[in-house]
């Protein structure tokens, strides 16, 4: 009742203005493990995404948007529930693999303690939308999550582990996602898409057309390949964005981007890496808390109803809930830390944005800060990196073992790739960058 007086009091307000709009669809798409520079839009000389440069150009656009966490899972969650890692309870991909009696069972209840949580998915749905699942999926089946319809089963025995048989999406078409769309359309009910295809994630095993096109003389091989990955992933997006608008669906449908997390190669690491480095990607993006881990473009693009530009306002992955809810007049849940996008005063009311990194696969349950690695903060010129040293039994432990200094301070103003440390030198603002992520997380 409350929802349908919600949407009723929505809709009455717009047509005292004269404009009547329906509730709108929602596509969110989500790239996987993709730096935030690695787009045309963003500056790249070489890397060509025509179609997410299109989109761009139509969105409203955070160029400095971040994610709450450097890694798929706990990042994937905030998105989903609007909360902080330590809130949702979701730190790393894993529980502790040195907890093997106990794992399975702690495993299943982290996931059914998220799932009981309100969050995007289940609040569309109970407003009335149709939600279909593709690509990455940690939480269980779909079903699981609140979705209507999609393509992860979930089951552990089955190989179902972060996202199953959703992970055709994208690699092997998009079909399925078409298909959900018409299906809605022909129901004439709202529609909610998940797209989380495992682009550009590896394995890296693009076209052969792609990979001639990136392939040139003195450059790594894994560069060409990760470069023909995000070329193809942007491909996908394009048949996405061309099947709503050969549907007349593209001026009542929310498109939102983000990606989950960084990315860089290994043959471009500028950190030193042991010889017993087994992972394909350099320390200093996946999983850490620098800039190629944790910023990433986020845009929103709806016809008529957002108007296209870019904002330099701080954006957060915690942001997409409320704001996604708000565009399609859906109350968001109670204690929410995020705010609505589109609400220009409350961006420039924002002054910090924070997240915390985590072990990558040795998750405690119930005990977050069991496993912390760093914790940030950021503000439209500074970044304060905070080192913890949280427990970490995997072979992923590198990926902040070589960070020892126990705290950072960049100005990001000028030194996008973090390479002088100005705690010495700026002691005034560490300090008060350091009360302020202690007062924000213990």
């Amino acid at each position: 009742m409350k929802t349908t007086l919600f949407s009723f009091f929505f809709v009455a307000c717009w047509m005292v203005t004269g404009i009547v709009w329906a509730r709108p669809n929602v596509v969110l798409i989500l790239s996987d493990d993709q730096a935030w520079s690695d787009y045309g839009f963003m500056g790249h000389d070489e890397i060509q995404t025509p179609n997410l440069d299109r989109l761009a150009k139509r969105s409203l656009l955070f160029p400095r948007g971040y994610v709450t966490s450097p890694l798929c899972r706990p990042s994937l969650a905030s998105i989903i529930s609007g909360q902080y890692p330590h809130q949702h309870g979701i730190t790393g991909n894993d529980v502790s693999p040195a907890r093997r009696e106990q794992r399975e069972q702690e495993g299943r209840n982290q996931i059914d303690a998220f799932n009981a949580q309100p969050g995007l998915v289940s609040e569309l749905v109970k407003s009335g939308y149709l939600a279909f699942q593709s690509g990455k999926w940690w939480e269980g089946s779909w079903k699981e999550g609140h979705f209507t319809s999609g393509m992860t089963h979930g089951v552990a025995v089955k190989g179902g582990r972060h996202g199953d048989l959703g992970l055709k999406i994208g690699r092997d078409g998009i079909e399925p996602v078409t298909k959900f769309i018409d299906m809605a359309v022909a129901q004439e009910k709202p529609f909610f898409v998940w797209y989380a295809p495992f682009l550009p994630h590896t394995p890296h095993n693009p076209p052969e057309r792609l990979l001639k096109k990136y392939s040139k003389q003195n450059r790594p091989a894994d560069e060409a390949r990760y470069f023909a990955m995000i070329d193809w992933f942007d491909e996908t997006c394009g048949e996405l964005i061309g099947h709503l608008e050969k549907r007349n669906l593209a001026d009542n449908t929310l498109v939102v981007y983000i990606c989950d997390n960084g990315w860089r190669p290994l043959s471009r690491s500028d950190v030193p890496v042991p010889k017993n480095w087994n992972q394909r990607y350099a320390p200093r993006s996946k999983g850490s808390p620098y800039e190629n881990g944790i910023r990433t473009p986020i845009m929103f693009s709806l016809p008529n109803r957002i108007e296209a530009g870019k904002s330099d306002d701080l954006a957060s992955s915690i942001d997409l809930l409320p704001t996604i809810l708000n565009i399609c007049s859906v109350p968001t849940p109670e204690a929410r830390p995020g705010i609505d996008l589109l609400d220009a005063k409350a961006r420039q009311m924002r002054k910090h944005i924070f997240g915390a990194a985590y072990s990558i696969h040795n998750m405690t349950v119930g005990n977050p800060a069991a496993t912390r690695q760093y914790r940030w903060v950021i503000t439209r010129r500074w970044k304060y990196l905070m080192r913890d040293h949280g427990e970490d039994t995997t072979s992923y432990k590198y990926v902040h073992l070589w960070d020892q200094t126990p705290a950072h301070l960049y100005d990001l103003q000028v030194d996008h790739g973090e390479t002088k440390n100005l705690i010495r030198s700026q002691p005034e603002t560490a300090a008060q960058l350091h009360k302020k992520l202690e007062s924000w997380l213990k």
